[in-house]
């Protein structure tokens, strides 16, 4: 290598190791562990093997699913608890400490412990989807070939290990779902059990949404906010800027329900509307029909 040719190497080594221009300083240097995004795609495959075995991991056996099982918790545990432990030190000003190993050795093993209850509310999404598509031949097929199923499993997950207090975590997991299936939801959501979404592109659920049971969303939903000052919000993370969905909603494709608005029990939401005000139990909100006019010699245009 020409000499020239080191210099310049070695000055943007010296000017990005130092992180020195002001307009990325905000970015903090990697000096404590980091989660990995590779791990923790692996820890997602781990847990949906665990939840539904031979539908993802390996073929297996009817005698053997005890014995794969004892190996993929095995291995899900070591994983976990290492990320788990990235992610504490991430959100913690000294860390590297016995009490966050601990710690993440206490929260992984009461996530395993609530394993059997998400195995449960996952197979009410399954048979929601099942009972709301006439295409879909069985529940076997649902699981396979539905992107709704993979997204909200890494929700269901994700939301878990947000309300044991993980950080970081949850946000990885939930996004590693919206890159695979285009389907976005904060793990911060609460979504009831019967959740269904038809086909799925697009969805966007926001953080403090709230959706109660047998709900029903299609393609191109957004359960939004509207847009906030932060001169007037000092911290908009804690306010509630979501919709509240009752039982029994059904919101059909690209409508966007905006704000902490509540959509009444039993209520149906056509495609396309755009809501920002709450509506009663039983309402049918549709969207206003096209005006058709006829115009001549270029009147109109």
């Amino acid at each position: 290598m020409k000499p020239e040719a080191v210099k310049i190497l070695q000055k943007n080594i010296a000017f990005l190791t130092l992180n020195s221009h002001p307009e990325y300083q905000y970015i903090p240097q990697h000096d404590k562990p980091l989660p990995s995004l590779v791990k923790l795609q692996e820890v997602v495959e781990l847990f949906r093997a665990i939840v539904f075995p031979g539908y993802f991991g390996n073929a297996i056996g009817a005698n053997a699913v005890e014995f794969h099982l004892g190996l993929n918790i095995e291995r899900l545990y070591n994983l976990l608890k290492e990320q788990i432990y990235n992610g504490l030190c991430f959100n913690t000003i000294n860390p590297k400490n016995e009490d966050s190993k601990e710690n993440a050795s206490e929260l992984t093993l009461r996530l395993i412990n609530r394993i059997p209850e998400l195995k449960r509310i996952l197979s009410t999404d399954i048979k929601a989807t099942f009972d709301g598509d006439p295409a879909v031949q069985s529940y076997g097929e649902v699981i396979f070939c539905y992107p709704t199923i993979r997204a909200v499993l890494n929700y269901r997950f994700a939301h878990e290990l947000l309300k044991l207090g993980v950080p970081v975590i949850p946000r990885v997991i939930t996004e590693l779902a919206h890159s695979e299936t285009g389907i976005d939801i904060h793990p911060g959501a609460k979504i009831g059990e019967y959740f269904s979404i038809d086909h799925g592109t697009g969805v966007v659920i926001g953080q403090t949404t709230i959706i109660g049971d047998h709900v029903r969303l299609y393609q191109g939903v957004t359960l939004g906010a509207k847009r906030f000052s932060l001169e007037v919000e000092k911290n908009p993370l804690n306010v509630h800027r979501h919709p509240i969905l009752k039982d029994n909603v059904v919101v059909y494709a690209n409508a966007n329900i905006l704000g902490r608005i509540t959509i009444g029990k039993d209520s149906i939401i056509g495609g396309n509307v755009w809501l920002t005000n709450s509506v009663p139990p039983g309402s049918r909100i549709l969207q206003q029909k096209a005006i058709v006019s006829s115009f001549y010699d270029g009147l109109g245009i």
